[in-house]
This record gives structure tokens, C-alpha cells and sequence, in this order.
């Protein structure tokens, strides 16, 4: 069924020329399903090729092999039905909230009415916490703030797919942490299927349905998926108190050590 084949990717590659011409794969054989409504999280060690994965499937990476279908339609660059939000929302400085938000709007419903396109706007804003802040430039915004913009932007395009490339990394712990119900919130509600990004254990447990584990590059692929059994809507203090938490944190924590130390075997087998 369409709904549990939402978003597949298939034997992708994605591949770059070393200085000596030869083609090296960052990413090689990256296979995975997602379904229709589901939030899963991509996890990995620093320079695996996580954002890579996600932009593919952005379509702003052309991939070297292999194929992407999202909603049952193989992707072959950027499109409205799939929204990012990268780490810096990359707000423009003269327009304020409002007028960043509607600037999507308009180019993806041109022909909706003025009426339409301004209660989109304005209904993202409001379910991000930015009902009293709308007519505010970036400037007069903090950096969460802001960040909700960044989201709010990408809701009122109303996506088929959320892709979320490290959201909270450039933010203090609270307001992470506010972020991440921000977010859920949302998808209590819109049921938008999510990618998300992180380095985070905690947050990819927290907020995942599934936490897709890759392994090192080059060459990275899936080395394991996990299964998050957590009932939606989630209640953070009734989760991270519990022992399947820590049991899900611990099971990847661990494969993020395994990696780490075949990278250091295999350094050594090298030199």
C-alpha cells in the first residue's frame, strides 16, 4: 500500500570525484521506507552523510544512483511537496515574519484568493507561538524565534514530507526543548511524514517513530533501524523517566561506540 510505502529510497548512492578523478561514495546503497504519517529520525556520527541523505530527497542533491518516490512519484528535484527546515532558518532581514511566510505562500498558491493565502500565513505562525509576533522584522526575533519562523514557513506550504536537517542545533537546551513540542505539536495535528536529522540520542528517542542508524563513510548506508514504541501525544516527563528510554538511548549510544571503533580499527589496519 501507498501508505507504507510513503517515501522509499532504494539502493541510493551519492557519490563525489577525489582529487585524483576517482568517484568516491559518501553514501552507497542507502535503502529505506518510511510510511505515510510517520516521524523517523537519521542518526549517525559527523560527516556519514545524514545531510546528504536529506537533501537528496529534498531534490536540491542530485543522487548518483539509485531512486527516490515520495507519494508514489520518483523525484527528480526540489518541489513544494517537500519542505525544509535546515538549522539557520536564513530569514530574509526586510521582511518581517509575516511577509517571510507568505513569500512561500505565494509561489506555491498563486492562485489562491489574497484572503486564503494570508489565513495560511497566518494560521502557521499562530501554531508555532508567533500569533503577537508576526509583524516583527528578523532582527527584533531571537534565535528561537526566528527558528519558529523557519518552521511556520514550512508548514503553511502544508508538504507531503517534513524534512528536518539538525532544527534545534544552534539553540540553548530550553528552547529546544520547547521547539521539540512545537513540532509535535504540529504533527499531532497535520500527521505530515518527517525526516529529521540529529546528533542527538535524547532528541531522536523522544521524537521519533522509528531512529534510522547509519554507519560511518564513506560508503555509509542503514546499519540499523529501531522501533519506538512510545504512545502519541507524547508527555516529556512521563517518557525520559522511564527504563524503555534509557534502553532505547543505551542501544544507540552503543552503536555510535561500535562505529567509532571499527573507524579506529580500520585507521589502524591502514597506517
Amino acid at each position: 500500500m501507498l501508505q507504507d510505502r510513503y517515501v522509499e529510497l532504494f539502493n541510493v548512492v551519492k557519490a563525489y570525484p577525489n582529487p585524483f578523478g576517482e568517484d568516491i561514495a559518501v553514501v552507497d546503497g542507502f535503502n529505506l521506507t518510511i510510511s505515510q504519517g510517520e516521524f523517523i529520525s537519521v542518526i549517525g556520527h559527523s560527516g556519514c552523510g545524514k545531510s546528504t541523505v536529506l537533501t537528496m530527497i529534498a531534490g536540491l542533491n542530485p543522487i548518483t544512483d539509485g531512486g527516490i518516490v515520495v507519494a508514489g512519484k520518483e523525484i527528480s528535484g526540489p518541489g513544494p511537496d517537500r519542505a525544509v527546515v535546515f538549522q539557520a532558518p536564513c530569514l530574509l532581514p526586510w521582511m518581517t515574519a509575516f511577509q517571510n511566510v507568505m513569500l512561500g505562500v505565494k509561489q506555491v498558491y498563486p492562485n489562491a484568493s489574497k484572503s486564503d493565502k494570508m489565513a495560511m500565513a497566518e494560521y502557521s505562525l499562530s501554531v508555532v507561538g508567533l500569533a503577537d509576533a508576526m509583524d516583527k522584522y528578523p532582527r527584533e526575533l531571537s534565535g528561537g524565534m526566528q527558528q519558529r519562523v523557519g518552521i511556520a514557513r514550512a508548514i503553511a506550504l502544508k508538504p507531503k514530507m517534513l524534512l528536518l536537517d539538525e532544527p534545534f542545533g544552534r539553540l540553548d537546551s530550553l528552547t529546544r526543548m520547547e521547539l521539540q513540542d512545537v513540532i509535535l505539536n504540529i504533527l499531532n495535528f497535520d500527521k505530515i511524514t518527517t525526516m529529521m536529522i540529529t546528533h542527538d540520542p535524547d532528541e531522536a528517542v523522544y521524537m521519533s517513530d522509528r531512529i534510522c542508524m547509519m554507519t560511518n563513510g564513506p560508503g555509509a548506508k542503514v546499519g540499523e533501524v529501531m522501533d519506538i514504541h512510545f504512545e502519541r501525544p507524547r508527555n516529556r516527563q512521563e517518557i525520559m523517566g522511564t527504563s524503555e528510554f534509557f534502553d532505547y538511548r543505551g542501544r544507540l549510544i552503543q552503536f555510535l561506540n561500535d562505529c567509532e571503533t571499527e573507524k579506529e580499527e580500520r585507521r589502524k589496519a591502514a597506517s
